[in-house]
């Protein structure tokens, strides 16, 4: 997420060919479930620092890799830490968010500044512009369908409002909807039937139906927090939203129903977003703005992305 002065605390491929292999990470079937330890250290990504998405190879991948303008790819190592190099450096005029990964490894990449979705091919880091969104405020955070379609949130810092989008397969953009809250976070459940939506300033979380068409309808309240700041979310294999509580130092862990589960502490105060990742898809990465790195922790479940 990336918002603007105007809040009083500013929230502000894959390398398949040549990804270096995943190291174990040390007991995991010993590791306590919902701990956060450090994962990246302080202060090696800026305070843009967003969009975690593991890769091919179990490769992880944030944006503002030491600066704006940047991805960063980590590899973990045999002591349970991640190595972070520089991946890819972006375009001049664009500034990545949200990552997504394709069936073919291709990295989709929210470009806000650009008012684009990127796409980066695996084999030569090639960047080009897979959508564009000229009536975008600024593309955020993306979700993608099982089918491949892509969902991308879209605030305005400034008015308080938001709006979201669908990019199909082709690349083709449709305006879903307007005059929201500010979108952030988005994401799709498992089978694919229910997309997802929070606003961060209004702390809202929102449940939509997707149609056989990639259209949505059926909009509900699922959750409304009593403070502090929302930003992405992903979901795991059973359903469950893990989501970024900025501000709050915690991931609440949400059930479909809209019932918090557990609420995971981290060390930082302002996470961003959230990936899941690991040799069984059960460890969890959250990236920190205050602090310029990555935490993780071990859950009981994958990611939707790993099966159950």
């Amino acid at each position: 997420m990336r918002i603007a002065a105007v809040l009083p605390a500013a929230l502000s491929l894959a390398a398949c060919a040549a990804a270096p292999a995943q190291a174990p990470t040390p007991d995991v079937e010993t590791a306590p479930l919902f701990q956060a330890r450090d994962y990246v250290g302080d202060g090696v990504f800026g305070a843009g620092i967003e969009g975690p998405a593991t890769g091919p190879g179990g490769v992880l991948y944030a944006v503002a890799f030491g600066r704006d303008g940047t991805i960063g790819q980590v590899v973990p190592a045999a002591d349970g830490q991640g190595a972070a190099t520089l991946f890819v450096e972006l375009p001049a005029g664009s500034t990545g968010n949200g990552i997504r990964f394709g069936d073919d490894g291709a990295m989709y990449v929210a470009d806000y500044s650009g008012h684009n979705v990127l796409r980066i091919d695996p084999a030569t880091k090639a960047v080009a512009v897979f959508a564009h969104l000229p009536a975008a405020h600024q593309p955020n955070d993306i979700a993608r369908a099982p089918d491949g379609t892509l969902y991308a949130s879209d605030p305005d810092w400034k008015t308080g409002q938001g709006q979201l989008w669908r990019i199909g397969r082709d690349g083709r953009v449709d305006r879903l909807e307007t005059a929201m809250g500010t979108t952030n976070g988005i994401e799709v459940s498992p089978d694919g039937t229910r997309l997802y939506v929070n606003e961060s300033v209004q702390r809202k979380v929102w449940a939509y139906d997707i149609g056989a068409d990639g259209s949505i309808a059926g909009k509900r309240l699922l959750l409304e927090f009593p403070d502090h700041g929302l930003d992405g979310m992903r979901s795991d294999a059973d359903g469950n939203l893990y989501i970024a509580r900025y501000g709050a130092g915690v991931v609440a862990v949400v059930s479909p129903q809209g019932q918090v589960l557990r609420e995971v502490r981290l060390k930082g105060q302002k996470p961003t977003n959230v990936a899941f990742g690991g040799a069984d898809g059960r460890d969890v990465y959250v990236t920190l703005q205050d602090r310029g790195a990555i935490e993780t922790f071990r859950a009981d479940r994958p990611g939707r992305e790993y099966g159950r």
